[in-house]
């Protein structure tokens, strides 16, 4: 079987065997997308280990290639946002942990104020109950001796 005339031999192109399956690939999407009469031909030179190179199949797998950047860029933006989206919402989570932090402590740090201010009355009332208890042993000594 006589190769096509406008194509080489994809071994020549410098691409690895998974590159060089990857194009071959491409090329027949593009041109079966592009409902290129060339597809037949495309399959023909791929099955003999070459690329076409006329201009319709280089625009097909040229404009093939441009939807696929497209679209590869489309979902690199929109992974992009959900990220922006999904960084913002754990910086806003941990901003409101901090805030509802700071105000547990806050009211800690009023109960610890309200526990000393208690902890200073109540040694008033032992002061005061101490001073009660000197007068009434006073005033019973008192009585004893009267």
């Amino acid at each position: 079987m006589a190769s096509p005339a406008n194509s080489i031999p994809d071994t020549q192109l410098g691409l690895t065997q998974g590159e060089i399956q990857l194009l071959r690939q491409h090329q027949a999407i593009a041109l079966s997308q592009a409902g290129n009469s060339s597809s037949r031909a495309a399959s023909n030179a791929s099955s003999q280990g070459r690329l076409l190179l006329d201009p319709s199949s280089l625009q097909a797998l040229s404009s093939h290639f441009d939807r696929l950047m497209y679209s590869i860029q489309q979902r690199y933006q929109s992974l992009t946002a959900q990220t922006q989206t999904a960084t913002q919402t754990q910086y806003d989570r941990a901003g409101n942990a901090i805030q509802a932090a700071d105000l547990e402590i806050a009211r800690f740090r009023e109960i610890l104020r309200q526990i000393d201010e208690l902890q200073v009355e109540f040694d008033k009332v032992r002061r005061i109950g101490e001073i009660v208890k000197g007068f009434r042993a006073r005033v019973e000594h008192l009585e004893r001796r009267i």
